[in-house]
């Protein structure tokens, strides 16, 4: 008996990685949805398998019920989030497995959206179905953590990725950054892009570092370039404004440059004008747009704000084994307004790895 159990659950376990698998194939592509990926098994051997790969495409369990066809009858599904129950874009998930005549289903987690949260799993037992849910959940939650925050919170997901030298400077007292951290950091930022939805940057790293802010190639895919910017005193040529590339988005504060303004808005480029520009006022014009997740590459100043604005829940640092020096050479984190060690804002689940020369700090804001 405990030895079938352990069986069990190893292969769930099997599944539901199978299952994020799947669902990791579509990162950076399902905003506002959640990466889901789905996988029908049938004595043993799967028979069906699917991913949810953009807004208004089927869900991942339609997909896996249409490659398992008949095999679909009496079989498990396994699925990393709990199957939809409302009428979207898409019908719901749940009247698809009872057609279908799924006879277990098993969820790595709860659906965190009111419109679902418990009800796919309620409509799906009280049609007869044996329902397990939470199996591999930690991994399930982490792949989702960006659809959780922005359900729970109705904000996008903020990640505050920056590179210090081993004495924590960004750049030289000239104000020269480039490069910091190392080729093998730099392909891995760029991959980090391709996932997020939106790059966030303030007017002073549009000035002096002049980014393109995009995958550099990785993919055929660039996020949607925010620059903030209060005077809107920008430069009239930079590589941001080169919308063929990539998208860009520029928040500023009325009656400021006007004549860039226009000039901007002929190249493609969107401006918008908030009464009060803000980290919290920015991300809730982009949870409107439907953004999950957010990149601050922004400098100190902006970081900070970003951070006291609560715009912020992970943070990726990169630590280059260099030294630069400098008094008033610029930090990654501008003032916070904390002056006691007792005060500092820890991080939790942090997490240490090597890449290449540079060290990966990567933990959560309490």
């Amino acid at each position: 008996m405990n030895q079938e159990f352990n069986f069990e659950t190893k292969q769930a376990s099997l599944m539901m990685q199978k299952c994020l698998e799947l669902a990791s194939r579509a990162k950076g592509r399902t905003s506002p949805n959640p990466m889901v990926g789905a996988v029908v098994i049938r004595d043993g051997k799967i028979v069906g398998e699917g991913f949810h790969p953009a807004p208004g495409q089927p869900h991942a369990e339609v997909f896996a019920l249409q490659a398992a066809g008949e095999l679909a009858r009496g079989a498990t599904i396994y699925v990393n989030l709990e199957p939809c129950n409302h009428y979207g874009k898409t019908p719901p998930c749940s009247e698809a497995l009872i057609d279908a005549g799924i006879a277990k289903v098993v969820a790595g987690m709860v659906d965190p959206d009111s419109r679902v949260s418990g009800g796919g799993i309620a409509k799906l037992r009280d049609a007869g179905i044996e329902v397990v849910v939470g199996v591999e959940e930690t991994a399930c939650r982490q792949l989702n953590e960006a659809f959780i925050h922005r359900t729970l919170y109705h904000q996008p997901f903020g990640i505050l990725k920056y590179a210090m030298t081993l004495d924590g400077k960004i750049a030289a007292t000239s104000g020269h950054s480039a490069w910091v951290s190392g080729k093998a950091s730099r392909h891995l930022v760029h991959q980090l892009r391709d996932v997020c939805d939106a790059v966030i940057i303030g007017g002073n790293t549009v000035r002096k570092d002049n980014p393109q802010l995009t995958t550099h190639g990785i993919s055929d895919r660039n996020p949607l370039r925010v620059v903030m910017s209060r005077s809107l005193d920008l430069p009239n040529q930079c590589n941001l404004w080169q919308t063929n590339i990539a998208p860009t988005l520029v928040f500023t504060e009325p009656n400021s440059n006007p004549t860039l303004k226009t000039q901007l808005s002929d190249r493609g480029v969107e401006v918008i004008e908030l009464d009060k520009l803000t980290p919290r006022t920015v991300m809730q014009h982009l949870y409107d747009r439907e953004v999950s997740q957010v990149l601050w590459e922004c400098g100190g100043t902006l970081a900070a704000k970003a951070i006291a604005d609560g715009a912020v829940q992970k943070v990726m640092a990169f630590i280059a084994p260099k030294i630069i020096g400098g008094v008033t050479a610029p930090s990654p984190i501008g003032d916070l307004g904390l002056t006691k060690m007792t005060e500092t804002l820890k991080l939790e689940r942090v997490t240490v790895e090597n890449v290449d020369a540079d060290i990966l700090v990567e933990g959560y804001l309490q």
